[in-house]
């Protein structure tokens, strides 16, 4: 069973006030000096996926994710099982 602090938090939304495009963004990494802001940004994006990824593998997550949101703003259409089976077992519960 993974501890809270084993686990990164993340959201993938599409913006809605800007260019329109896909972006993530890690939660649980965020610093005082930019939690408000990131966190309205997405907050006031389009909900796309979110979730948690294991500590253990985060940069292999994160570079997948990466991929992922490149797909997504070059068009492709992903659905939120496509997102977590590419994520696999990176995904913490």
């Amino acid at each position: 069973m993974a501890f809270e602090s084993d686990k990164t938090m993340f959201e993938i939304y599409r913006e809605t006030t800007y260019t329109g495009k896909y972006r993530v963004v890690y939660f649980t990494e965020l610093q005082d000096h930019d939690k408000e802001t990131e966190i309205n940004r997405a907050m006031a994006g389009e909900h796309f996926f979110d979730g948690f990824v294991k500590n253990l593998k985060k940069e292999e997550a994160k570079e997948i994710i990466t991929g992922l949101l490149a797909r997504l703003n070059e068009g492709e259409k992903l659905s939120a099982e496509q997102i977590a089976s590419a994520l696999g077992e990176h995904l913490s519960n």
